[in-house]
């Protein structure tokens, strides 16, 4: 599976446009961090186990989103973007999307 950030692959043509392919996870706030990290915030720097967290939960939303693609026949994902947003205190939800095609060649 291709996935790019463009509207484009170089050296393919889109031969087909399947539809938006998106995954998504609800990631919550471990209390153990919270507490490492409220300390964090006294001394400053990186938030290592939040930067963790966040990075796992962006591995999971790209694989339900290939997985999503996979399932529409998919060649390729183009145009894929993240966003975040606040589902209730203490956890978010991080949202993977791009555009599904069918590729061949040129």
């Amino acid at each position: 599976m291709i996935i790019v950030n463009t509207d484009y692959i170089p050296g393919y043509e889109i031969t087909e446009v399947l539809g938006i392919a998106q995954g998504n996870i609800v990631q919550s706030k471990h209390l153990g961090r919270d507490f490492m990290a409220g300390l964090k915030t006294v001394v400053g720097g990186e938030i290592k186990g939040y930067t963790d967290m966040l990075t796992e939960a962006r591995k999971i939303a790209d694989e339900r989103l290939i997985q999503e693609a996979e399932e529409l026949k998919a060649d390729a994902i183009i145009n894929i973007r993240y966003t975040t947003s606040q589902v209730m205190q203490g956890s978010s939800e991080l949202l993977a999307y791009g555009t599904a095609v069918k590729i061949k060649k040129v």
